[in-house]
């Protein structure tokens, strides 16, 4: 749990973000967007390194990066061949090796593959020859269950999802790692209905959308649970449809009263510490309208915020070392999708990172969202990531908040209802005026 805390720290510190440099020459390899290329420069380093400073610890980075790189580009085989070299993974290459095994379940659908790679772990970390750096072996027995039941192997899979029952999840609610509770409901639910208990699976899911802990990837184990439950799929459409409603509407209300009601194109945001006790703390200071605020995107150009002038605007505020920041994304991508012929623009602005940093993440990450840049953190002087402020037509700020929702689907309700609450406002004020 400590090593928790401390990541939320690194998360929200200005001075975490800026990288450094390694005698190595570890953060330029980690620039090259391709691991075809980063294999390449780790192999002409190794040509020049002298013998004696070719040392497993002078290369360990090096080939944790790779292992998992060649995995997230598809490649087992040479996952294989740099973990066979038994790499200390470091906090960050852990949390994108995870990432990696969710999206080949999830996305690709490897389950032989995934099984087989979170298995090893597993007993690697049982044996204590190697170490889980930020608390995510859950997840890997999440993944491990899931992926024998979706290949029958139902006696392994209950075993394996048994380790977890019983146990407190030190991360599962912290709202930290992307669809933590929400994936968990989904491999949960998979183990069951392959066991046969498809009562528990549906009442599992339903739950698990009814309140918003819910995800894109879910739907299709929902459909297969309902299929099971009432023999076909008529009515699963609607069923699913009914309980994201019920869940968007339950986050407008809570948004809806978030509102700042007052027209005000300059604000000092603040944020009130958790539990509600203690002097609220300065979360962003909006010192000028965002007519005036100026920025540059990843190839240099100034983008003037003041272009957008008639449309409603989210700015969000992130670094590529803050997890939750980068977590949200999948749900501002569903609202940008929403919104592409309205007026209306989304921009995440990343903060204290050098332009070379942020285009290859952006790449890396494959990240649709428009990306500005403030690496001086000068136009809002934001204390902590991820925040965002949603501006009306006229440049008035609306709404503010900080943090990360905990789930694709709840993240995307709350940003529409922010979005939605915001054009009808302001279209009951045109009304007004025009009267």
């Amino acid at each position: 749990m400590k090593k928790i805390i401390l990541l939320l720290l690194i998360s929200g510190s200005a001075w975490a973000q800026q990288p450094t440099m390694n005698k190595n020459n570890f953060e330029d390899f980690i620039l090259i967007e391709k691991v075809e290329d980063q294999e390449k420069f780790y192999n002409e380093m190794l040509k020049q390194l002298p013998a004696g400073k070719k040392t497993p610890a002078a290369t360990n980075d090096y080939r944790g990066e790779l292992a998992y790189g060649w995995l997230a580009k598809g490649n087992v085989e040479r996952y294989n061949y740099y973990k066979a070299t038994a790499p200390k993974f470091n906090p960050r290459q852990f949390l994108y090796l995870c990432y990696t095994l969710e999206n080949m379940f999830d996305s690709r659908k490897q389950y032989t593959a995934v099984e087989k790679i979170t298995r090893e772990i597993l007993d690697e970390f049982d044996k204590g020859t190697m170490k889980d750096p930020i608390g995510r072996s859950e997840i890997l027995v999440e993944l491990n269950a899931a992926a024998n039941a979706r290949l029958g192997n139902n006696a392994a899979a209950g075993k394996m999802m048994a380790r977890l029952n019983g146990k407190k999840s030190e991360t599962r609610d912290m709202k930290y790692f992307k669809d933590s509770k929400s994936n968990y409901y989904n491999r949960y639910a998979i183990v069951m209905t392959a066991a046969g208990q498809h009562q528990t699976a549906f009442d599992t899911l339903t739950k698990a959308f009814r309140e918003a802990d819910s995800n894109p990837y879910m739907i299709s184990t929902f459909r297969e649970v309902y299929k099971k439950v009432k023999g076909t799929e008529k009515g699963f459409d609607q069923y699913i449809k009914g309980l994201q409603k019920e869940a968007y509407a339950k986050c407008y209300k809570e948004v809806e009263a978030l509102y700042l009601s007052k027209d005000s194109t300059t604000l000092e945001g603040t944020l009130v510490p958790v539990g509600g006790n203690g002097k609220p703390m300065t979360l962003f200071q909006a010192k000028k309208p965002v007519k005036e605020i100026s920025l540059l995107d990843l190839d240099g150009k100034t983008v003037n915020l003041g272009d957008y002038q008639g449309k409603i605007l989210v700015v969000d505020f992130w670094t590529t070392l803050c997890t939750p920041c980068v977590a949200a994304f999948s749900g501002f991508e569903k609202v940008v999708s929403d919104y592409n012929k309205d007026a209306f623009q989304l921009f995440v602005i990343n903060l204290f990172e050098d332009q070379p940093t942020v285009r290859s993440y952006v790449a890396k990450k494959g990240i649709t969202l428009d990306v500005l840049r403030d690496e001086e953190n000068a136009a809002y002087d934001v204390q902590g990531t991820p925040t965002k402020i949603v501006f009306d037509p006229i440049g008035n700020i609306r709404f503010y908040s900080a943090g990360y929702a905990g789930s694709t689907d709840r993240e995307y309700y709350k940003l529409k209802a922010m979005v939605e609450i915001t054009k009808a406002r302001a279209a009951a004020s045109t009304t007004a005026l025009n009267k």
